[in-house]
């Protein structure tokens, strides 16, 4: 029997719909899997004993990943990624620290450059005790077509800079490697997106035109201790990517 694809774990936040949750984790997981990873999904009993959720959640979380064409799920035979699955229409964004890591998976990543620098000026508020941080630029490229999509910069805390290995930042995003591999207990990330032109290394890396639109997000990465642990800057292509947010009552 063919062994099933085996998504990562997670920590459910009460606050937030279980449904979403499980959904923007197992998104997380589908985009950022490994080349060889089995296509086929655990049973639902089997996914919702993994998250810790009833199967009618977990039935709904598919259910949003089946609308977007990420799976597809076939009666007697199972459910299964989609192989060409990447992402499609702009996600919902419910404060959940997996719904980050979802929107910054599934791309191609090239490591274009990474080691200590002063704290850049526009920067300083957010590490005032330290001299220098530790910056990391990629560019993110499609998966199927290898066109440039978007491009970042990390600015990292050098204690928290010696804990990341920088492969796993070929395969994962800066807030997953974060979480899981480097042990940093996140507390919340404050996010701004914003309209602006390409300047000439922008243009260069995605392939537009210099000053044609793209979209500036600046997103924020705070400890349980309150201290900036990241900086991340990234822009994206104006005409490849939108953000949706939606606001639910509780």
């Amino acid at each position: 029997m063919t062994s099933s694809f085996a998504p990562d774990s997670l920590v459910l936040n009460r606050k937030l719909p279980l449904w979403y949750q499980v959904s923007q984790s197992l998104r997380a997981s589908i985009l950022g899997r490994a080349p060889d990873a089995s296509l086929r999904l655990p049973t639902e009993e089997r996914l919702a004993a993994h998250y810790g959720v009833s199967v009618l959640t977990m039935r709904q979380a598919l259910k949003e990943l089946e609308e977007e064409g990420l799976i597809s799920r076939h009666r007697r035979r199972g459910t299964f990624i989609e192989p060409g699955a990447r992402r499609g229409a702009p996600r919902r964004l419910l404060g959940s620290i997996d719904a980050i890591v979802a929107q910054q998976s599934g791309e191609l990543t090239t490591i274009l450059d990474h080691g200590p620098e002063p704290v850049p000026g526009e920067l300083a508020e957010h590490f005032p005790d330290v001299p220098e941080i530790v910056a990391y630029r990629r560019l993110r490229s499609d998966g199927e077509s290898g066109e440039p999509t978007n491009w970042a910069e990390n600015a990292v805390r050098p204690d928290v800079a010696e804990r990341l290995e920088v492969a796993d930042l070929e395969r994962w995003p800066m807030t997953k490697v974060l979480r899981d591999t480097a042990g940093v207990r996140i507390s919340r990330i404050t996010d701004t997106v914003e309209a602006r032109l390409a300047d000439p290394r922008t243009a260069e890396l995605l392939e537009v035109p210099l000053l044609s639109p793209i979209l500036h997000y600046t997103g924020v990465t705070y400890d349980r201790d309150g201290r900036v642990v990241d900086v991340a800057r990234i822009r994206y292509r104006g005409d490849r990517f939108a953000f949706s947010v939606t606001v639910e009552a509780e």
